[in-house]
């Protein structure tokens, strides 16, 4: 809703697009940037005392942004707010994961946890976009950034209140910062092979919906149908909802390290169909397999997640995935952009998350069977951790 909004609130007040790409690249460049370093504050400090400050500063960043637009300031003050309203938006997402993980100590419910994320995720989706449209088209260009910034703001400080739920505290600054030493390495850091990995998944599923977004919506203009892209797209996330709440609701002996690099192996060769599409009906069922497999490869490498690094930076952990995901949207989307402006077309933009899943499910799949290692006193997910 965020990157929509500005789009059209500084779009509709300058008339340009490119201030407008600008302003919203901004927004997401810094999201990527300071999430983490946001997150490690609040592993240290404890979500609420973190939170609320930050959701303040985030309401000013996005009330400065819109009078600037208001007024007529120009490009570089705009940028200047867009990059201040990405730092201090907070990754609510991420923050649940934590408490979840805290919550339920790796316990046989967390898969089914993950999954009411995943699901949750998937109809933002779907409803968000459509929600910050609306109000800007129809009460006012600014209204699709004032909503989302309300939503965060208000969700927040209600999220906030739920101390209860929220993950203690890292007793001592030290804790945090032998995790993120380089002689820390091993199980239980942010720099281990283990996390790295799902790093690399979460960088693969980031790759497959920005180019899934673009090559989309190129196949349907290429087809005379470009406003039925979106229906298009939408029909990948609701499979991928209806998939995740059917991984949540039933458990599983099979560990999720040995399901993550079968479920990249699905999302690879079910990429395949859209390639195979004529025309756009065709292509709208092709893509019900691949999302199909999107929310359980987003549950599986979450459960792993909280498998393989400490509780003293969990948050900064899942805050890690989401910006690998959001690197490898903005990225794939700028790409394959170009690839099918080119003779290749459409199909040229379908084979970039191709290549990308089955590069992942190969990297899985070696780390399977080679082993990471786990914190010691923390149950093994599989395999996959034992002989690092």
């Amino acid at each position: 809703m965020a990157g929509l909004g500005i789009v059209w609130l500084v779009h509709g007040e300058t008339g340009s697009f490119g201030a407008a790409g600008l302003v919203t690249g901004a927004f997401a460049v810094a999201e990527t940037l300071a999430g983490p370093q946001t997150a490690r504050l609040m592993d240290r400090f404890g979500q609420p005392r973190v939170l609320v400050p930050l959701l303040c500063a985030h309401a000013g960043a996005i009330a400065a942004l819109v009078a600037l637009a208001l007024t007529g300031s120009p490009a570089v003050q705009l940028t200047a707010a867009g990059l201040a309203a990405g730092a201090t938006v907070p990754q609510i997402g991420a923050l649940c994961a934590a408490r979840w993980s805290a919550l339920l100590h790796g316990g046989a419910e967390l898969p089914a946890a993950f999954a009411l994320e995943a699901v949750s995720n998937e109809v933002a989706f779907l409803l968000g976009p459509a929600l910050a449209v609306l109000a800007a088209a129809r009460l006012h260009p600014a209204a699709g950034t004032v909503l989302a910034g309300a939503l965060v703001v208000g969700a927040g400080l209600a999220f906030a209140a739920l101390g209860r739920t929220a993950p203690a505290p890292v007793a001592t600054a030290a804790a945090t910062a032998a995790a993120d030493r380089p002689a820390a390495r091993g199980p239980g850091t942010l720099l281990s092979r283990s996390f790295a990995t799902l790093l690399a998944v979460n960088l693969a599923l980031g790759v497959f919906f920005g180019s899934m977004q673009v090559s989309v919506s190129a196949f349907a203009e290429l087809h005379h149908a470009a406003p039925a892209a979106g229906f298009l797209y939408g029909l990948m996330s609701a499979a991928s909802l209806l998939a995740g709440l059917a991984y949540g609701r039933h458990r599983r002996k099979t560990p999720p390290a040995d399901q993550l690099p079968l479920i990249l192996a699905f999302l690879a060769c079910a990429s395949l169909l859209p390639l195979l599409a004529g025309t756009p009906w065709q292509l709208g069922l092709a893509l019900l397999l691949p999302g199909a497999g999107v929310a359980p490869c987003i549950i599986a490498s979450s459960t792993l997640v909280e498998s393989v690094v400490d509780p003293s930076v969990l948050t900064q952990a899942f805050t890690w995935t989401n910006s690998a995901s959001a690197a490898g949207i903005a990225v794939s989307a700028a790409a394959v952009g170009r690839l099918v402006d080119g003779p290749g077309g459409p199909r040229a933009g379908f084979t970039v998350p191709l290549l990308a899943l089955t590069a992942t499910a190969a990297l899985t799949w070696s780390n399977r069977r080679g082993g990471s290692g786990v914190d010691p006193g923390r149950r093994p997910a599989s395999r996959w951790y034992e002989h690092e």
